[in-house]
């Protein structure tokens, strides 16, 4: 397995655009020049000076000149490489953060491919969509994250009622997400407190620093982008909305729930959700994102609380309309109690047409590695089927999109792979990367 890592890594460095190929043979040109100049030179000292008779074995002149030719061109190429390979590691070794297990041509893969890659707008908000962002990260530099802002409940909801901020819990873990600094930046930005009576306990350590980020740039969307910055996010995060809304539901019973925190888990089903103010007015920033995208991917993640408050929003809900992007729609993986209960991947497509009042998609990526005994018990829980092949105008694409680890999530990687090839095969187009193969077209399992 090393072997295979070691080869794959070399290969690397002779992709196309990685802009190594042609400052590597413009110095193997110079340094022939060179040789041939040296030549030139030495053919003029044999034949003026007579060299005494160790000279002939120490220039191995009795082996034919093309086996020494080749001898020591192979001697100087090998030379050539050790010494560029060891300057490029000495150089960057003042760049490169400490304790990071990262290669040079990983960085420059990095750089120059994911940067070409296709526009993604995410929008969700909760572990779903931190879990996609995680698996897209590695296939394109160009993906914004949407994010809902009517979360009420633990720290966010605190922050929100204290410090009159929208709430960053779902906005911090997007920042961890597509975060590429250091793992431990990453942990203590994810850290929460759990000692009692400080007063901090609850409070996640990234949402206390947005907060205070917040009050140092003077608002909350400049406090995500340094927040950002500081972390080296691949891509930006965005508010859905910046006005302070609130989620409501009714139930089948006509119960009214108030707060995001309270729909979560309340016996019978749920009929309908909406925000107040109904007329929240959509992030600016987030309707551009959205126009200029080459794919809009919505959820994974709960639908009644962490996807549909951002689609209600009048501005996200037309944008994405008029976009001329793929649409798709990632259904989860395993019901939710309370929300989702009994529910097909046809049902959660449906229930979301109904709130939207027309088919935004064009695609739903539905999990078809279903194993009713995978999920805990206690979860009350159930794998989401796939019923059909298409559902108000929209194509069901089954997929194995779900953790070994954890059945009751999507796989990153799994549901990374299954998007991004089906906006190529979509397009028309082939990979930007050379490193989506074969093996990983199996992987994703699309039929």
């Amino acid at each position: 397995m090393r072997l295979l890592k070691i080869d794959s890594s070399f290969v690397k460095w002779f992709y196309f655009g990685m802009h190594i190929k042609r400052w590597l043979l413009l110095l193997l040109f110079g340094v022939a020049i060179m040789g041939l100049g040296f030549g030139y030179f030495l053919r003029e000292v044999y034949t003026v000076y007579v060299f005494p008779e160790w000279a002939y074995y120490l220039t191995l002149q009795f082996w034919p000149r093309w086996v020494r030719g080749a001898m020591f061109v192979g001697l100087s190429a090998g030379i050539i490489l050790v010494a560029i390979w060891q300057l490029n590691q000495s150089l960057l070794s003042a760049f490169v953060q400490p304790g990071r297990d990262e290669r040079l041509v990983d960085i420059i893969y990095n750089h120059r491919y994911l940067r070409r890659g296709p526009k993604i707008v995410a929008i969700g908000g909760g572990t779903g969509l931190s879990t996609l962002l995680r698996g897209l990260k590695e296939h394109t530099g160009n993906l914004t994250a949407i994010v809902t802002v009517a979360d009420d409940g633990g720290s966010s909801g605190r922050l929100r009622r204290e410090l009159g901020l929208p709430p960053p819990g779902d906005v911090r873990n997007c920042i961890a997400a597509l975060a590429d600094a250091e793992p431990l930046m990453t942990r203590l930005f994810q850290y929460r407190f759990t000692e009692e009576g400080s007063g901090l306990e609850g409070h996640s350590f990234g949402n206390l620093f947005i907060a205070a980020m917040t009050g140092v740039t003077g608002n909350f969307e400049e406090a995500v982008r340094a927040t950002s910055r500081v972390l080296a996010v691949r891509g930006q995060i965005l508010p859905s909305t910046l006005t302070n809304v609130t989620l409501s539901a009714i139930t089948d019973d006509d119960e009214s729930i108030v707060g995001e925190s309270q729909i979560s888990g309340r016996s019978g089903s749920i009929k309908q959700v909406f925000i107040h103010p109904k007329n929240a007015q959509a992030n600016p920033d987030a309707i551009r994102a959205i126009l200029e995208a080459d794919m809009i991917v919505v959820g994974p993640g709960s639908l009644f609380t962490s996807v549909l408050p951002n689609i209600l929003v009048e501005g996200i809900q037309r944008s994405i309309e008029m976009s001329k992007a793929v649409k798709v729609y990632v259904c989860n993986v395993a019901t939710e109690r309370g929300e989702t209960d009994s529910f097909s991947a046809s049902d959660h497509y449906h229930a979301l047409d109904k709130h939207v009042q027309t088919s935004l998609f064009h695609y739903v990526i539905a999990n078809t590695n279903i194993d009713q005994d995978g999920l805990p018990e206690n979860w009350h829980s159930e794998p989401v089927r796939v019923d059909g092949t298409r559902v108000n105008g929209a194509a069901i694409i089954g997929a194995d999109v779900i953790s070994e680890e954890n059945r009751y999530y999507h796989d990153p990687k799994k549901v990374a792979t299954a998007l991004i090839h089906l906006y190529y095969q979509r397009r028309g187009l082939e990979p930007v990367s050379p490193l989506i193969g074969q093996e990983e077209r199996q992987e994703a399992a699309i039929f």
